[in-house]
């Protein structure tokens, strides 16, 4: 069992999928005061600004702690969370017929055992169709994903090539930890 250290949806349903028992329970961390200068080292500071809060509060001795952070580049651009429906498509427009990396930050604390992890998986899309971005908006599905990309849904009919794991561009880098699991 390990405490994941985050709100997100996908990342439990990584965890189940994955067969990782899990509790989930988080402490909040601003991100709007990070100023990167690339997208590692954003995803990188506020992961780490998860975890301190994180660990602050809950410790890993009753169970090991799970934090991470996503982040979208594409174009040279930090893709963030959208904060309404027109930068939404503003991000997707970016995204569109493009080169897109997606870099997970993940660290995983035992009372043994620290684990710091940035990957990230490259996509190369098709141009997005319009009428689905349209309908994509209007389904909010797209609230609370960094750079409103999901690959695993959306963005899955417009992938063209795939260089990383699926489970770094949705949030959690499950084989990287697997293998770190007592």
């Amino acid at each position: 069992m390990l405490r994941l250290a985050s709100s997100s949806i996908t990342r439990a349903q990584l965890l189940s999928a994955a067969g990782i028992p899990y509790l989930q329970q988080s402490i909040d961390f601003d991100e709007d005061s990070i100023v990167a200068p690339t997208p590692k080292n954003f995803v990188y500071q506020a992961t780490l600004g998860k975890y301190r809060v994180n660990f602050e509060k809950f410790g890993c001795t009753d169970y090991p702690l799970l934090v991470a952070d996503t982040v979208v580049t594409a174009q040279g651009k930090i893709l963030r969370k959208a904060k309404d429906e027109a930068d939404a498509r503003a991000i997707l427009a970016t995204q569109s017929g493009s080169e897109v990396s997606i870099i997970t930050c993940m660290i995983y604390k035992t009372p043994r055992l620290e684990l710091m992890d940035i990957s990230s998986t490259r996509y190369f899309f098709d141009s997005f169709d319009p009428d689905a971005v349209d309908a994509y908006i209007q389904s909010g599905d797209w609230r609370g994903k960094a750079g409103a990309c999901m690959v695993e849904g959306f963005c899955k009919s417009y992938i063209r090539e795939t260089r990383g794991y699926e489970s770094t561009a949705m949030g959690l880098s499950v084989e990287v930890l697997k293998p770190f699991l007592t």
